[in-house]
């Protein structure tokens, strides 16, 4: 690093700066070094810690296993000795009580004997240090007898004499209600399974009942006793599924791995138990290590990335001090890096870029001069534009702003010449209205130019700006000519357009050949521009005076119908107050119709409106109609055994079906009680096919009722629905008194067609035989006898209408019938 020239306080400041990248180095060194490490030791501790976990669970399950093996096994000795007092050849109660001292003898865990016999009396008892015969104590509801008998053998429940655990064995004897044994049991030699020797120095071990009790205990483990249920091992070993667990805490809430085995017989739980700091010991010295082989990568990750990043930061601070002088402009100064890498070369690109910009530098100076000549005369520019707009905006004569304009463009152009032309769109022409620096005689002899010439015609297409560089080379023009002619060899042509179209043209002559520069062009458009604006507002300048000529005009012909239309409107007025009070007493007479539909056939409501009031009804008159009578059968008896809301309901259903098909066959409603209803068809409105019309109407009643019926029969109603029709002369009129009048008819028909009613059986139509003469062609019917009426001194000839035989067409015509007849009425 000797050939680096640098300065010692920049290092020292970048060595030890928090943005540096030495800080970056070390930092991302030691980064890498902890991570790889604290990953492996986190794994390896993972691993070792399930291993020994496993291998320590795997161990204690192993000595509880066989711990309640040995206790399983010492339990069937037990029963298998207390089975042998059992035996049958001791016949008297001496022998028994022989049995049963030599079993006290042989068996220390046995503490007493009870002789029961069948009835659950007790015969003798024997322990340890008394003999008792025919104590007559009832067991017959003690469960160790009770279960005996069942069973043949029983252990009963665990209880605690003090702290020592007791459990009775009760066996039954051989034969039919030969009684029962029961021992008394201690429980102390479950201590010899779970000793110190057996569990190990650090380890516990214990035998919990289905309860959660301790029966027995190593050293260091839980009182006999004591109940630890609670414990989550011991809870879950217990519990409905008895799944044991690998760890839990003991009674002083410290963290153990556990493992546990149940015996099946009795639900006793064998659990052997480590504290788990102990069990993992070696796992903290596995993390021990990892921590001290962490701290050894960190001290030498960190003397690494030191080296590392002072062997880079001396070079990049010699680039950073030489990029500092070039920003401050020294482009003389080179930058000796000799590290032969990638910096080496960043060092040269400097240095070349710094020869780069000195050469940049003195050209940009040049440059600078010549945009700062150009800015000057752009200023100029502006001034003259920003004089010229300040003319056009202050007047609206277009001969005062147009030399203006020539004169400045002349000045700002250099040009010879200007001349400024008007455009006449009607005559297709430009007529000169404007020129400066030319002699207006010479020029005066041609002021117009036609735009049939090739070169305005283009310009005026286009809209841009046409210039020639020599007229003498160029084509034969009119305009080319008279420039020509009056000296000029180059001409620039601008037309002045907008967009509402072109007004004129802007020309520049110039005595010397040669192009124009497109700065040139650029300015005289703008100046082209301020002339469209000056010619376009004194345009609008005569226009808006022509027109207020014209507005004042209009104003006197707007005054004059003005005074016509309040005219006008008085009139209108007076019209919309009759129309208002002509629809009035419209909508009055609808209404009423309306009103009166409520309470009267909609044909005699029409008459009262359409005749001005009921005179035509008060006036009896002859008439041959025809009558419909129709009610319910059983309805009498209905209303009698049923609610009179129930019975409203059906007759509300029952008159809005018939009340539909009287309106569309245009019946006359004449009257209805309860479940019977009259219509009146050829009266108040005649109708030439009355007599087919209430035929027809009937046959529809019939099949609607008939659906009403069955959705009736449903809710539990027997009804059924008959129709009787007769044709005849009736007297029409009003009949009632002076409050209360109504439309109706009177005559044996009505008569006729009420019996032949009541004659109707459920679903029939019984009509007369002059009814079945009307509509023989369109009816199938079959005769009835001869009717015995009620009022009729001779037999009846009645028919059974049984159906159309082309029913839809003659609903059909019968609606478009009724709809011919309604419209004129509406």
């Amino acid at each position: 690093m000797s050939g680096v020239e640098h300065s010692g306080t920049p290092l020292r400041q970048s060595l030890f700066s928090k943005q540096g990248l030495f800080a970056k180095y070390v930092v991302a060194l030691v980064g890498l070094v902890v991570f790889v490490l604290a990953v492996n030791g986190v794994t390896e501790t993972w691993i070792s810690y399930r291993a020994i976990k496993a291998r320590l669970v795997g161990a204690m399950s192993e000595k509880a296993d066989a711990a309640a093996i040995r206790i399983e096994q010492a339990l069937s000795d037990l029963q298998r000795q207390v089975s042998w007092v059992t035996r049958a050849s001791a016949t008297k109660l001496e022998d028994r009580q022989a049995d049963y001292m030599q079993l006290l003898t042989q068996v220390p865990a046995v503490t007493q004997l009870y002789q029961i016999n069948g009835e659950g009396r007790e015969q003798l008892r024997v322990s340890r240090t008394a003999i008792l015969k025919s104590a007559g104590t009832d067991f017959s509801r003690d469960p160790r007898f009770t279960e005996t008998v069942t069973r043949g053998m029983s252990f009963s429940s665990i209880t605690f004499q003090g702290t020592q655990p007791v459990m009775s064995v009760a066996v039954a004897h051989s034969g039919f209600n030969a009684g029962v044994t029961v021992a008394d049991i201690d429980l102390g030699f479950l201590e010899d399974f779970v000793t110190d020797a057996q569990v190990g120095k650090v380890a516990v071990a214990y035998v919990v009942d289905p309860r959660g009790r301790v029966l027995a205990s190593s050293t260091n483990g839980p009182a006999v006793g004591q109940d630890v249920a609670k414990l989550q091992q011991v809870a879950a070993a217990i519990g409905p599924r008895g799944h044991p667990v690998a760890s839990g805490a003991d009674a002083d809430g410290r963290a153990v791995l556990t493992a546990a085995s149940v015996l099946p017989k009795l639900g006793w739980v064998v659990l052997f138990e480590q504290p788990t700091m102990v069990a993992l010991a070696p796992v903290r010295d596995q993390l021990l290590r990892g921590a001290l082989l962490i701290g050894l990568g960190l001290v030498v990750a960190t003397l690494a990335g030191t080296v590392l990043a002072r062997r880079m930061l001396v070079p990049v601070t010699a680039l950073r001090a030489g990029a500092r002088r070039l920003g401050a402009g020294d482009f003389s100064h080179r930058i000796e890096v000799h590290t032969r890498d990638e910096l080496e070369e960043l060092a040269e690109q400097f240095n070349g870029m710094a020869a780069q910009l000195a050469e940049s530098y003195s050209e940009l100076e040049a440059k600078v001069e010549e945009r700062t000549r150009e800015l000057a005369q752009s200023i100029n520019e502006l001034k003259v534009l920003e004089e010229v707009g300040r003319e056009v905006a202050s007047s609206l004569d277009v001969n005062a702003v147009l030399p203006t304009i020539a004169s400045r463009a002349l000045e700002i152009t250099h040009a010879d010449a200007i001349l400024i032309y008007s455009y006449d769109a009607a005559k297709r022409q430009f007529e000169l209205v404007e020129a400066t620096g030319i002699d207006e005689v010479q020029w005066a002899e041609h002021p117009v130019l036609a735009e049939d010439d090739a070169l305005l015609g283009d310009a005026v297409r286009t809209g841009e700006p046409i210039a020639i560089a020599d007229l003498a080379a160029g084509p034969d023009r009119p305009l080319c000519d008279v420039a020509l002619t009056a000296g000029f060899h180059a001409v620039l042509f601008t037309p002045l357009v907008d967009q509402q179209g072109v007004v004129g043209a802007l020309v520049v002559l110039r005595r010397a050949a040669g192009p124009f520069a497109p700065n040139l062009i650029g300015l005289v458009r703008t100046f082209a521009h301020q002339a469209v604006l000056a010619m376009r507002n004194a345009r609008l300048f005569s226009e808006v005076d022509q027109k207020g000529r014209e507005l004042a005009l209009a104003h006197a012909t707007v005054q004059e119908q003005a005074a016509k239309l309040q005219e006008q409107t008085a009139q209108l007025r007076e019209w919309n107050r009759s129309l208002e009070e002509r629809v009035e007493k419209q909508l009055g007479e609808i209404e009423r119709i309306r009103r009166l539909e409520r309470f009267l056939a909609p044909q005699v409501a029409q008459i009262i409106a359409s005749s001005d009031g009921h005179h035509a009804l008060l006036e009896s008159h002859r008439r041959e109609v025809t009558v419909v009578f129709c009610d319910l059968r059983g309805f009498t008896a209905f209303t009698e055994t049923t609610e009179p809301e129930e019975a409203m309901d059906v007759l509300r259903d029952y008159h809005a079906a018939l009340g539909q098909l009287i309106f569309r066959y245009e019946g006359t409603l004449d009257r209805y009680a309860g479940d019977g209803v009259m219509i009146l068809f050829n009266a108040p409105i005649p109708f030439e096919d009355h007599t087919k019309r209430a035929v027809g109407m009937a046959v529809e009643m019939r099949d609607e009722i008939g659906r009403l019926t069955e959705r009736w029969r449903n809710r539990g109603h027997s009804l059924g629905f008959g129709v009787g029709i007769a044709l005849g002369y009736a007297t029409l009129g009003q009949v009632g008194f002076e409050h209360r009048l109504e439309y109706a008819a009177i005559g044996s028909v009505t008569n006729l067609a009420s019996r032949l009613c009541d004659e109707a059986k459920a679903g029939q139509i019984i009509a007369s035989r002059r009814v079945y003469g009307m509509v023989e062609p369109w009816v199938d019917a079959v005769p009835i006898d001869d009717l015995q009426l009620k009022g009729f001194n001779h037999p009846v000839l009645a028919m059974e209408i049984l159906g159309w035989r082309n029913e839809v067409e003659n609903v059909i015509d019968v609606s478009a019938a009724a709809t011919a007849r309604r419209k004129p009425s509406s």
